[in-house]
């Protein structure tokens, strides 16, 4: 087939003129990324009334075709916004489907639309915007469920119940302090997508295909009708960077670690064997055989979708590993990723501020015996002794030696008389078990960071303040 016949053979495709017969069906199918990518539509259009209103301010596009662009992408808009854009795989991406109807409503001005781009900084645009939006909605989000986390701890400042290393019972601290080192967690997750966002927020529009353009564009122009902070400063790099994209995914991943962690708690704790929370019948599901169940489902799931992000972060870095610059297809795949962390993150972050907020009851009662086995106070016994002249390793040998004889007598240290307790030390006095107490010992905690409740409290108001 000659080259003078392939534009008929392909009349719609965008680089018809260079090839000899069409796409087949297949291809079309396997290289097609409209099914997926038609969410951009909307930056899409931001960046083309941008990037149009730019190719005006410097003389390249007539008023008249500026003003036809603007009218046919107002009115694509409202056909896709009204369930009526007639999507094609044949138009391969979003960007080629837009650009084809722009074409249909207003002819040449929407094929001049494309003059100094590429679809290579137009997509990379395009992702950037969509995804500075999905990271303030995301940190939105945090705050809300930190809110929720904080709300809960202010309630819980003085709940005692075992703090575990090893998932053994360590020392005893509040429920409100163990939530706060979650909230901790989650303030960092909010600080990184904050300096995520810096570097999501760099034009790469204008970059065209890989080297530029020869025509006088103004990228500042560009980057301030859209809101970038700044240009990328390299046309190869422009077009080739996905990291802000992986940047992106590890910030997430580490949400859904943290969502995870506690997820497991929450599964532990809601077990009768600790029974230290109950969870909202809305967040769980029976068994099909097994009447009596009620299995925490949410958290499972919580707990299940961390593995999904993370598969996720993977895969980008994956699929950029072995990239020459600078644009390759293989960055078609980054988008179905991208677009299922925000979806899978943002729909977890709006259930536990729910379950959090509202779906937990707490069993103070359950916590608190939980906490006086184990000998949690036995760190405080040894402090005790040091601050009556004992060597820390001297005190250490002698409560060990103490726990063993209370182990042996199925009792709690607090429970050993003090003539008992002496024999392991002549430094304990008549007021030992007043360090021996769980309340004693949250209380010995009082400094910044420690476990003390008015510690807890004065850390929740700090925390809140923090909140957008």
């Amino acid at each position: 087939m000659s080259d003078s016949k392939s534009p008929a053979a392909n009349p719609d495709g965008a680089w018809s003129g260079r090839f000899a017969e069409p796409v087949s069906d297949l291809v079309k199918r396997y290289t097609a990324s409209v099914d997926f990518d038609r969410r951009l539509a909307h930056v899409d259009i931001q960046g083309s009334l941008a990037h149009a209103r730019m190719l005006a301010s410097v003389g390249i596009l007539t008023a008249q075709d500026l003003a036809d662009i603007e009218r046919g992408l107002a009115q694509v808009r409202t056909e896709i916004d009204e369930g009526k854009f007639a999507w094609s795989i044949d138009h391969e991406d979003v960007h080629l489907n837009i650009e084809r109807r722009l074409t249909q409503l207003v002819g040449d001005a929407g094929k001049r639309l494309h003059t100094a781009r590429s679809r290579n900084d137009q997509v990379a645009t395009d992702v950037r915007l969509w995804l500075r939006g999905a990271i303030d909605a995301l940190h939105a989000q945090l705050a809300a469920m930190r809110r929720a986390f904080i709300d809960l701890a202010e309630q819980h400042a003085a709940t005692l119940m075992p703090g575990f290393t090893h998932l053994q019972v360590a020392q005893p601290v509040t429920f409100g302090h163990h939530l706060l080192a979650y909230d901790a967690m989650f303030a960092r997750d909010m600080e990184r997508f904050v300096d995520c966002r810096k570097r999501v927020n760099r034009l790469p529009l204008g970059a065209a295909a890989l080297a530029g353009t020869s025509y006088p564009i103004d990228r500042a122009h560009v980057a301030r009708a859209l809101a970038f902070d700044e240009v990328a400063g390299n046309s190869l790099d422009a077009v080739a960077d996905r990291d802000f994209a992986i940047e992106f995914e590890a910030a997430a991943a580490l949400v859904m670690i943290h969502l995870s962690r506690f997820a497991e708690e929450l599964i532990l704790w809601s077990n009768p064997r600790f029974g230290f929370v109950a969870l909202a019948d809305r967040f769980c599901t029976g068994s099909s055989i097994m009447p009596q169940k009620k299995n925490p489902d949410v958290p499972e799931l919580v707990r299940g979708k961390s593995g999904r992000v993370v598969g996720h972060l993977v895969s980008l870095l994956v699929l950029m590993k072995g990239q020459p610059l600078t644009y390759n297809k293989d960055n078609q795949e980054d988008k179905e990723p991208l677009f299922d962390t925000v979806d899978t993150l943002a729909d977890t972050l709006a259930i536990m501020t729910d379950l959090v907020a509202s779906g937990i009851q707490v069993n103070a009662e359950r916590m608190r015996a939980a906490a006086a086995e184990g000998f949690a106070t036995a760190t405080d016994l040894a402090d005790y002794l040091v601050r009556r002249g004992a060597p820390f390793r001297d005190a250490h040998e002698a409560v060990a030696r103490a726990v063993r004889h209370a182990e042996a007598k199925g009792v709690d240290l607090s429970a050993l008389p003090v003539a008992e307790l002496r024999q392991f030390s002549p430094l304990v006095g008549d007021d030992v078990h007043e360090v021996l107490t769980l309340e004693g010992s949250v209380a010995s905690r009082d400094h910044a960071g420690g476990t003390a409740p008015s510690q807890v409290r004065a850390a929740a108001a700090a925390a809140r303040r923090t909140l957008p």
